[in-house]
């Protein structure tokens, strides 16, 4: 017996031919349930020769713009066009997506800060395990769709992973030009924006799979302008590997892709104490150096001065808190520099 094999089950065949639709079967023997499993949506759409792209969204379960996208594009599949293999999971956090949260309710995890996931851990570890051990393996190439979920709020962008190797960074290179954003936010290449590694782009890289990934919204609500730029990048990637017909790509985009960095820590305002969060910038404006990001204001003394919380670099505003209470130690809004 295989001792790293998953103990996650499916109905999906996946070297099976056509479009299926299915479940993955998450074992969870609770009280109300003892032979219960949580059932997390699946579709394969397979046909002819070509590469396998695995398509995944809400791995935070207050993420909509990627839901929407891939489930759409699901159901307008024809499978008979199709080169290839497209794999896609829409609530890969089904747990966490049927509760709105960013962890999973169950076990309080962050699916994207927990892999490469244990087989017999919690459901968010079983998760991230199925994905290391079944997806990633039979993937040629990852798009990963995300947005700032409950706290954060995002100008819609993709984000690529910036590779020293010139074969890599080529390679992304064309994925990029293909999805065809008008921001495109480069980053360290197998990290989360917090430094971690235990990010699923880590381990996609390491099964060899080139990857995108982005922030389409947020607000736990649908950014309209997102979901067109999530829906319009996927398309024109899978047309682009010649998975769909080239005339089913979206037509180009007018203007130029903006191309920006993050890795600044000068880019980031963080909350320094308790408070409420005035902010002093909106998405998409330009930050001189040294701007102020917001106030704090005190929760107990309304009389007293708000505290100014700054940006140490210059660049455009990308991101911005949604709840104003914060607690020290919160993220208040980033930057990106242009390149």
């Amino acid at each position: 017996m295989n001792s790293d094999r998953t103990m996650i089950s499916t109905d999906i065949d996946f070297d099976r031919k056509g479009l299926q639709f299915g479940k993955l079967r998450l074992p969870h023997s609770v009280h109300r349930s003892a032979y219960g499993h949580i059932p997390i949506p699946i579709a394969v759409a397979a046909n002819g020769e070509g590469p396998t792209v695995l398509l995944t969204g809400g791995v935070h379960g207050d993420e909509y713009e990627g839901p929407i996208a891939l489930s759409r594009l699901a159901r307008e599949i024809d499978v008979e066009r199709v080169c290839g293999r497209i794999i896609i999971v829409p609530t890969l956090n089904q747990p966490a997506f049927v509760a709105g949260t960013r962890v999973s309710p169950i076990d309080g995890i962050n699916l994207n800060r927990t892999f490469p996931g244990r087989r017999d851990g919690t459901a968010t570890e079983m998760i991230a395990h199925y994905v290391t051990t079944e997806l990633l393996p039979r993937a040629d190439f990852l798009i990963d769709l995300h947005a700032g979920g409950s706290s954060l709020q995002y100008l819609p962008a993709l984000l690529a992973p910036r590779w020293s190797d010139p074969g890599k960074a080529a390679r992304v290179e064309t994925l990029v030009t293909a999805f065809d954003a008008g921001n495109v936010i480069y980053f360290d290449s197998v990290r989360a924006l917090s430094g971690e590694d235990r990010v699923i782009g880590n381990y996609a890289d390491r099964n060899g799979v080139d990857f995108l990934t982005g922030e389409f919204g947020g607000g736990s609500s649908v950014n309209i302008d997102g979901l067109a730029m999530a829906e319009r990048g996927v398309r024109g990637v899978l047309s682009h590997l010649g998975v769909l017909p080239a005339e089913k790509a979206p037509a180009p985009r007018k203007g130029p892709i903006r191309r920006l960095a993050m890795d600044d820590p000068g880019l980031y305002a963080f909350a320094d104490r308790r408070g409420f969060f005035e902010p002093k910038f909106a998405l998409g404006q330009t930050v001189a150096a040294g701007a102020v990001a917001g106030l704090i204001h005190d929760i107990d003394d309304p009389w007293a001065t708000p505290v100014a919380v700054h940006f140490r670099s210059a660049g455009i505003a990308m991101c911005v808190r949604t709840f104003s209470l914060v607690e020290a130690g919160d993220c208040l809004g980033h930057l990106a520099s242009e390149i």
